[in-house]
């Protein structure tokens, strides 16, 4: 697999290109419906499908020959979808994403894993609004190699050659794929049900069947991200490796909100220019409606039948951001056919939960505690506590609480992603804003050892800085690690003494097993033990995630059946109502330990670039920080002393 470079083409030497086929595609749109900030409450240009839209219709236009479709994490993300779950379905309403893409015409859609948040029997409900096919072939009943969904597609369309002449028929093939570990993401609606089987291998099955039956071409669908590691069965970002497999004409990917073709991506295999992976187009499209991808094929009649000659991948972004400005004006009509749901969402998010005394802003939460996380953990751990002290066999054990920071620039792609939520009157807005996803929590029993190591893993977080180089060295490993994996554990203090290797990978994969970074770990400040045991609240995706140690089936002593976010909500609801208001505040029980060196050290943080960022950093830094540039994405860039 993207190995030895071959081609997954065959190509004629005699074919000559007759016609043209564009396909148009979307991923990770996690019904970021409208060009509206719901968390802000303010019209925004740098998202929303009403703006791709206008996009797709203008690459419609272009050609004579398209299909669209689109790649799955559709229903779940947005306010919109949150208010669809908790009020739109229970009133009968339409899902509007489902509505949005029937609008448009959608050709056919793929699963992506968020799709299985709300459950198996919601999802089945859905999927029958849509007016297009929605595709799966590697999700199977438990038991059984019978797909649970359509797992394939084929299509029957008209296509006008280069002389706009009318020509045969073109039977196009689609085939959907998922991450096989929605299965641990969302076990609690899928175990007993469902299995999921390897991507590739699924691939490999299916592609001759679509072949035999018909299929002139074949589009893989595939919600999975991108990875130059040599294949392994069952991985999670496979969409580079179904380049490989022959009859894959075309690869649309995504679930890595990324982009490609991108300069990220360099390798000998891939054609950055044309868009390919070892010849065969390939393209992702960002997230939440900002780029879509066109794919164009040239075609060629050989045999009876339609074969691909060639064909390049590219993007189009509804924003430029070197210009700061819009490409395309909002889809009138998509627009006002989300009217409705749009201003149902507003009203959902602004209902009023509790008041705060202070700013919880994220733009710090990378390299010191901060009060964004700080409220989360707060909340769960007075949930988890309150469960404890109901089972006997948990009552003794102390509680912690495990948080991560979810908008903390996006994936070092969006200088405007961080968490802003200001003192005063808080609604479920800001609930939603401090708590991104639809998680339900969870609670582990670990040993001391197991809480360390749990650390060490969040440890990923940081480069490791040499002491001795007075150089510019970058403090955040932004292309190794995931920050929601940056778990934040309040009720022990702790350090990280980032002078030393990482000891786990951005995977939790022990990579030095001599390298300790979480230094000086106290509960009531006395160290912890190995054989100690606590409770750690966390959620579902980290519980049975089984990576970082402590999670795992063998851990989980209690899942409850209520969301993070809504937990949350309540103890916002409930503390105001107590107190008044809540007085969200870090309480510095993590910090990074101070570096010890001869040379003046020149470390480097990225974060907004906004002015409220900066007063905030001026008046809430733990430690000295400096201002000095902006990087090309537009983050600001700070030097940080942790010398102190």
């Amino acid at each position: 697999m993207l190995i030895l470079g071959m081609p997954a083409y065959s190509f004629s030497t005699t074919a000559t290109t007759q016609a043209q086929l564009r396909v148009i595609a979307t991923t990770d749109l996690h019904s970021f419906l409208t060009d509206f900030d719901y968390y802000k409450d303010a019209p925004t240009e740098k998202f929303g499908f009403t703006r791709a839209a206008s996009l797709i219709e203008q690459a419609r236009k272009e050609v004579k020959n398209s299909v669209l479709v689109d790649n799955g994490d559709l229903i779940q993300g947005n306010p919109i979808a949150d208010y669809q779950m908790a009020v739109g379905m229970k009133a009968g309403n339409p899902n509007p994403a489902i509505q949005a893409l029937n609008a448009l015409h959608y050709d056919v859609g793929t699963l992506g894993n968020h799709e299985f948040n709300y459950g198996l029997d919601n999802l089945h409900k859905i999927i029958k609004e849509a007016t297009f096919p929605m595709i799966n072939a590697n999700v199977v009943k438990e038991g059984t190699e019978t797909p649970l969904f359509q797992p394939y597609f084929i299509q029957e369309k008209q296509i006008v050659d280069n002389n706009n002449n009318e020509q045969k028929t073109i039977k196009i093939g689609y085939i959907g794929f998922v991450p096989p570990q929605i299965m641990v993401w969302d076990k609690a609606h899928l175990q007993g049900k469902v299995e999921t089987r390897d991507i590739v291998k699924t691939a490999q099955k299916y592609v001759p069947i679509l072949k035999e039956h018909g299929a002139d071409i074949i589009i893989a669908l595939a919600h999975t991200g991108p990875s130059l590691a040599p294949y392994q069965e069952g991985a999670e970002n496979a969409a580079f490796y179904l380049a490989d497999v022959e009859g894959i004409d075309a690869v649309i990917f995504g679930h890595a909100h990324g982009l490609f073709p991108h300069k990220e991506f360099e390798s000998r295999h891939i054609n950055l220019d044309k868009g390919t992976i070892n010849q065969v187009p390939a393209s992702m499209a960002g997230y939440w409606g900002n780029h879509i991808s066109v794919i164009d094929l040239n075609l060629a009649a050989q045999d009876d039948k339609w074969v691909v000659v060639s064909g390049e991948a590219a993007l189009r972004p509804i924003y430029d951001a070197a210009q700061k400005k819009a490409n395309v004006k909002t889809h009138p009509e998509l627009t006002a056919l989300l009217q409705p749901v749009h201003e149902a969402t507003r009203q959902f998010v602004a209902q009023p939960i509790g008041n705060a005394t202070a700013d919880m802003f994220s733009y710090l939460a990378l390299i010191q505690d901060d009060p964004t996380i700080q409220i989360i953990n707060q909340a769960q751990k007075a949930y988890a506590e309150n469960i404890a002290q109901s089972l006997p066999e948990l009552a003794h054990l102390p509680v912690l609480s495990a948080g991560a920071p979810f908008k903390t620039g996006g994936r070092k792609n969006d200088p405007s992603s961080y968490t802003e939520v200001h003192k005063g009157q808080l609604t479920f807005r800001n609930a939603a804003d401090l708590y991104l996803y639809p998680n339900t929590l969870v609670m582990v029993k670990v040993t001391g050892e197991e809480l360390k190591e749990w650390l060490e893993c969040s440890a990923g977080m940081f480069n490791q800085i040499n002491p001795t180089l007075d150089k510019p060295q970058s403090l955040l490993n932004w292309d190794g690690f995931r920050t929601y994996n940056f778990d934040v554990i309040d009720g022990v203090k702790y350090q990280f003494d980032v002078t030393q290797p990482a000891r786990y990978d951005g995977e939790c994969n022990l990579i030095n097993p001599t390298a300790h970074r979480v230094i000086n770990l106290t509960f009531n400040d006395t160290p912890v033990k190995p054989s100690d045991e606590f409770i750690i609240a966390t959620n579902n995706y980290r519980a049975y995630g089984n990576k970082f140690p402590g999670t795992g089936d063998d851990h989980i002593v209690f899942a409850a059946p209520d969301e993070n976010r809504q937990i949350l909500a309540n103890f916002i609801a409930e503390q105001s109502k107590l107190h008044g208001h809540i007085s969200p505040a870090a309480d510095h029980n993590w910090r990074i330990a101070p570096i010890n060196s001869e040379v003046k050290l020149d470390i480097r943080v990225e974060t907004s670039p906004t002015e409220k960022a900066t007063a905030f950093i001026q008046e809430n830094a733990q430690y000295p920080m400096k201002l000095i540039d902006k990087d090309e994405t537009g983050f600001a860039i700070y030097q940080v002393d942790l010398s102190q």
